[in-house]
């Protein structure tokens, strides 16, 4: 299995929480619906960093993720988010150990 993963921080504009957030659910729900190769795509506010979220995404291969890129609701996300959106710091990640949600390994 060759996951492929990257993990993103986001720092927001002051007062944008909630406009981002809901902008988020949008996005989550589409990419709960019609992507199956997305295995992960979890957000998360930082506790004591009102303006920071944390997003985990884990798909199946390099592919998924690319499919994921093109996507009406991703591309939706990407070009609204630089309204709510100060800072953004892109990690990508090439699994080596652990436990994934498919059951297999890195």
């Amino acid at each position: 299995m060759t996951n492929y993963g990257l993990f993103v921080r986001f720092t927001l504009r002051e007062g944008a929480g909630e406009a981002f957030d809901a902008l988020i659910r949008k996005t989550t729900a589409g990419i709960q619906a019609h992507e199956p190769g997305t295995l992960v795509y979890a957000c998360h506010e930082v506790e004591g960093a009102p303006n920071e979220r944390v997003f985990f995404e884990l798909y199946a291969d390099r592919d998924a993720f690319e499919e994921h890129e093109r996507q009406p609701h991703t591309r939706h996300f990407l070009t609204e988010r630089t309204k709510y959106v100060e800072k953004t710091e892109v990690d990508r990640l090439q699994p080596y150990a652990g436990k994934y949600p498919s059951g297999g390994e890195a």
